[in-house]
């Protein structure tokens, strides 16, 4: 909004010139998000400590957590808002890319609220049903990869890490893909968001490391330079990953250890569906398995205790996911947030290092 306003003044006033650039919005969209999380976190943890709107916790989870019970959850709210508002002001709304990730983020926040709705209602922590949710997720994802393979300049191609001419057209099959990355990465991220803050901080990471790969993807000359694929418009979801980042710090303010509020599925399936899309309009999706490791590592600990425990009726872990596990071998709750934290630095780092690594 802001960029359709003030930008074409810059023939009359020079100093609006600044609103042409991507690297100009991304940082003041990151910021806003930042200051709104900021001025609207204390006043939705009030509101929803005034409605008695608490988390429901697992009695099959940690003991440690049931003193939790209660605290306000549905902060996934003040995520949204602290994303799509500054996206709003600073993107060019002209953009295709910028609306198809703003869908996919409302959708599934969506599908998040009516979840969290429900077990607050119940007061349990059951809502919509495992089946429910992931019919929803895929059919929202195959919406999204159709209206992507349909956008004028969209390529089918799949970019191998490591590779430098190695990116295979898979055309149809670009919407299993699709499916894959956009709703797996939602419900990894679902998965991950069991302790204060532990969800949070590697989308923070993810978030700020996509912002680079969106930049980069969408800069003609030095796509060409790195040997990725160039798709034209994607740099404006700098802007989209910057309010991301933004959102994510302003969030983790309320949300570190001890947390003040929880996202609740409305924040983590709209952050996992996010990032997924992401992913794919850079055409960065199979570097997300490193980008978000955190959440694969979480992920693949759930399918290889249910898979243990079914076939073999033993399990590999005290508990899954994987952080409950370290709290059962007596691991302090922020302990195992920041060595997580930390983890997911390195390996941002390295997908940042794929880029050079051809």
């Amino acid at each position: 909004m802001l960029y359709h306003l003030l930008y074409p003044l810059h023939s009359h006033f020079g100093i609006f010139n600044v609103f042409r650039y991507i690297t100009f919005r991304c940082i003041y969209a990151t910021i806003t998000a930042l200051i709104l999380s900021f001025l609207l976190g204390p006043w939705l943890i009030k509101r929803l400590r005034i409605h008695q709107i608490g988390q429901a916790i697992r009695k099959d989870g940690p003991t440690s957590h049931l003193k939790k019970e209660g605290t306000p959850t549905m902060g996934g709210v003040l995520i949204l808002a602290s994303i799509i508002i500054p996206t709003l002001l600073w993107a060019d709304l002209s953009n295709a890319y910028v609306w198809i990730t703003l869908f996919v983020t409302a959708s599934f926040g969506l599908l998040g609220f009516i979840d969290d709705y429900l077990k607050v209602r119940k007061r349990n922590s059951t809502g919509i049903s495992a089946r429910g949710k992931l019919s929803v997720q895929i059919m929202i994802a195959l919406l999204t990869t159709l209206i992507l393979m349909k956008t004028s300049g969209f390529p089918t191609t799949v970019v191998f890490p490591f590779f430098k001419h190695f990116s295979p057209d898979i055309g149809w099959g670009y919407l299993l893909l699709g499916i894959l990355v956009i709703a797996g990465t939602s419900n990894a991220v679902n998965l991950t968001d069991g302790l204060d803050g532990l969800a949070i901080g590697p989308t923070m990471i993810s978030s700020a490391t996509y912002t680079l790969f969106a930049y980069l993807v969408g800069n003609i000359v030095i796509s060409r330079y790195l040997h990725i694929p160039y798709v034209k418009g994607v740099g404006e979801l700098s802007i989209f990953c910057g309010a991301m980042v933004g959102a994510s710090m302003g969030f983790l303010w309320f949300n570190t250890y001890p947390a003040q509020v929880f996202m609740g599925d409305t924040g983590s399936l709209s952050l996992g569906g996010a990032l997924g899309t992401v992913a794919l309009i850079t055409k960065q999706e199979l570097l997300l398995v490193i980008v978000g490791g955190v959440f694969v590592m979480e992920t693949v600990s759930v399918i290889m205790q249910v898979a243990s425990f079914k076939l073999r009726r033993k399990r590999i872990f005290k508990m899954a996911p994987i952080h409950h596990h370290y709290e059962l071998k007596g691991w302090a709750e922020p302990k195992i947030i920041v060595r997580f934290w930390i983890i997911s630095i390195l390996l941002g780092l390295i997908a940042i290092s794929t880029l050079k690594i051809r």
